[in-house]
């Protein structure tokens, strides 16, 4: 490498690169070259499956990152006095490249079970809601991500045989009183719902909808109801231990973590906290990647907290201090969420960053470690 080349480093916001000088000798091939020749073998396997839209933004590009001018000295530090730690035995790749290896999506959706572990495909989960989407006609406006969540059921048991509730996104619109039976009118309602490359735009979906179900079927299981949901943004935590220990040990310990740092803020909101605003945790089901864990998905609505365009480190300490995140406006038009920021191998010394930056303002700390992938839908950019 000629002199003066310099590395990448993990906060350089700038992510120039440096083209590099080398001698060609005589030498057998080490073992780190044989390594990293196959590495990107299947790297580049990786990308084909995946495939590119012709949107897909580099690196740099997707999210803004924390620079110090402009979001203090501490902007990179790791929290230094969580109440949490993994286990001593708790190992995760570190080596494997992230960003732009998840296989694109349109929408998600996250059903409300009360649980949160599955068996392994939730697909097979019996008579679930899981179980009728994987076998109906799937919708017409791209790839669908479906996720168990351990959203509280309307009747509060794990039990499948009553109607229960499911989450959209990125519309962040709740739909309830769904059974299999009307999985296919859950499709339409989907079908006519933002996807991640739609445009911001006020979202418009029936406040009630009758499906079609045969006459005799009662009144009461025909009628499904819509409605936005309460919160700002939403932390997802995968949690699926028969997919992979980790991640049934890393959730609850986030979700702890996150907690300490939302609630002095007034945003966290347990499971059943409907009050306009703050942000929703949830536990899902596997998303892929679980050898990265803890992996963690942050949906955000546009400027969630009226804090994006705020340059904190360029604020005395009184000013600062003075700065509070927005709340929800009464008769706020739903637009839905405006990005998904997808991080991995997340630990709890990371979570006051993540708060601070990637839930409040829409920044990512550490791209070239935890950055995997995700949208913005007011730029138009997506990973893959």
């Amino acid at each position: 490498m000629v002199a003066g080349n310099k590395p990448l480093d993990e906060n350089n916001a700038s992510f120039v690169c440096y083209s590099n000088s080398f001698t060609t000798v005589n030498r057998a091939i080490e073992p780190d070259t044989m390594a990293s020749g196959i590495k990107s073998l299947i790297n580049s396997a990786k990308a084909l499956y995946i495939g590119n839209s012709g949107s897909k933004a580099e690196l740099p590009e997707l999210f803004p990152v924390v620079d110090k001018e402009v979001d203090g000295e501490d902007c990179d530090r790791d929290c230094s006095n969580c109440v949490v730690q993994y286990p001593k035995s708790f190992k995760i790749d570190e080596s494997d490249d992230l960003y732009g290896f998840v296989k694109g999506w349109s929408t998600h959706i996250l059903v409300a079970t009360g649980k949160s572990d599955w068996v392994r495909d939730v697909a097979d989960e019996k008579g679930s809601i899981m179980q009728a989407i994987s076998h109906a006609k799937a919708p017409t406006n791209g790839r669908l991500m479906v996720s168990a969540s351990n959203i509280p059921t309307p009747h509060q048991t794990t039990s499948y045989s009553e109607p229960t509730t499911v989450l959209v996104l990125p519309a962040f619109t709740i739909v309830e009183n769904v059974t299999p039976a009307t999985v296919p009118t859950l499709v339409s309602i989907i079908n006519d719902s933002p996807t991640n490359t739609s445009p911001l735009e006020p979202i418009s979906i029936p406040p009630s909808i009758s499906a079609d179900l045969p006459e005799a079927t009662p009144a009461m299981l025909k009628e499904i109801t819509t409605r936005p949901s309460p919160h700002r943004a939403l932390i997802l935590l995968c949690s699926q231990k028969t997919r992979d220990a980790r991640c049934g040990q890393s959730a609850p310990l986030l979700r702890k973590e996150f907690q300490r740092h939302l609630a002095p803020l007034g945003l966290y909101r347990d499971l059943d906290d409907e009050r306009p605003g703050g942000v929703g945790i949830y536990f899902i089901s596997h998303v892929g990647g679980h050898k990265y864990s803890a992996n963690v998905m942050i949906y955000r609505r546009p400027d969630a907290f009226g804090l994006d365009e705020i340059e904190l480190g360029k604020l005395t300490e009184e000013e600062r201090q003075r700065v509070v995140p927005i709340k929800a406006q009464e008769g706020e038009e739903n637009l839905g969420a405006a990005q998904c920021i997808w991080l991995a191998r997340v630990k709890p010394e990371d979570c006051e960053g993540i708060v601070k930056f990637t839930v409040l303002q829409g920044k990512v700390v550490k791209p070239l470690s935890q950055l995997r992938g995700g949208f913005d839908r007011g730029r138009g950019l997506m990973s893959w």
